[in-house]
This record gives structure tokens, C-alpha cells and sequence, in this order.
């Protein structure tokens, strides 16, 4: 089959919500057989998530409250890429503020799209190593409690439903392949 014989094209656009984080989209389009249909998609800035072990060789995670399903999850450090903000700007700042990390060597692991059936948000996947302790630098109203998990242990509580979040659950999944020697490092 030919791509061609897959696309959709954008026939009209409309924005039908526009919040301070995301903006909500309904699209009429044309079908790659000629017919028109509706798409509705969520307009998203793009993340960051990252993998950061320590010299003890457990990876940082953190615990918090995620309001929409009313609920503390287990997750790797991760946040919001800002407006005109290199993705590896938006990881150094988000393992420092939720942290108090800074690490001396990065690599760009790979991108993630974790919702493609209605939203354009890519997820990229850092590793941070040679941390070292500066303090944390929440921002106001951000309750983070930091844990240390061996990678091993991480795995686990993926797979016993522990942890869930998908961002999380791939760069965990990229990162044993990555440090099992499977996967090469990038770069």
C-alpha cells in the first residue's frame, strides 16, 4: 500500500478550546477514498522525560499527585517543553527544579508520541548521568517526594501495575535495553 493510500487531508480547522497548557482542535478532513469525516485532536507543547541514574546506580524517580485520575503515580522525572525552549534546555531544567540534580553528560535517547489517536504530543527521552546534588527548585504548588529505584525493581512495578504512566514505562523499557548493551548508547 502507498502512503498516499493513507493520508488524510486537513479540509477546515477550528479551535474549539484553548486552555494555558493545551488547545483543542476539530478538524474536518478528507479520507484517503474521497470521503469526509471529523477528526477532534489536543494541541500539546511537547515533554521531556528522563532517565537519571545515580553513581549507586538506582535511578531517580519521584512520586506525586496526577489530578486527573486522582491518584499519586511512580515516574521518572518529566515536564513541559516551554514556548521556544530547546527540548534539552526543558530537561536540564526539569531534573534541577524537581530534583535538585544537575548532571554533567546528556544524551537524546529517543521520541515518544504517547496518544497519537488524539493528540500531536511527542515526549523526548533524555539520559542524565554524573549528577550531582544542588537542590531542588519547585515550582509553587509542586509536591514532589524523590526516590531511588534500581532499574530491576523499576521493572517490576511495571510490570506488577505499580507503575503505569507510559512515559515512564517506555524510557524504563529503553533504558534496560540501553544499559543491558542490547541498544547501543546514541551519539
Amino acid at each position: 500500500m502507498k502512503d498516499e493510500d493513507l493520508m488524510e487531508t486537513e479540509l477546515t480547522s477550528e479551535e474549539v478550546f484553548a486552555g494555558r497548557l493545551l488547545r483543542v482542535h476539530r478538524d474536518r478532513v478528507r479520507l484517503a477514498d474521497g470521503h469526509e469525516t471529523t477528526r477532534e485532536w489536543i494541541a500539546h507543547p511537547g515533554a521531556v522525560v528522563i532517565v537519571a541514574p545515580l553513581d549507586n546506580g538506582k535511578l531517580l524517580l519521584e512520586r506525586q499527585f496526577r489530578y486527573p485520575l486522582r491518584r499519586i503515580f511512580l515516574e521518572l522525572p518529566a515536564g513541559k517543553i516551554d514556548p521556544a525552549e530547546h527540548p534539552l534546555d526543558t530537561a536540564r531544567r526539569e531534573l534541577r527544579e524537581e530534583t535538585g540534580y544537575k548532571a554533567r553528560n546528556w544524551h537524546h535517547l529517543g521520541t515518544m508520541h504517547p496518544c497519537i489517536g488524539y493528540s500531536n504530543e511527542r515526549i523526548e527521552i533524555f539520559l542524565a548521568h554524573g549528577l550531582s546534588y544542588v537542590g531542588h527548585e519547585r515550582d509553587q504548588g509542586e509536591h514532589i517526594e524523590v526516590i531511588e529505584m534500581c532499574l530491576a525493581d523499576a521493572l517490576l512495578a511495571v510490570r506488577d501495575g505499580e507503575i503505569t504512566d507510559a512515559k515512564t514505562i517506555t524510557a524504563l523499557l529503553w533504558a534496560d535495553k540501553m544499559f543491558s548493551g542490547q541498544w547501543p548508547l546514541p551519539g
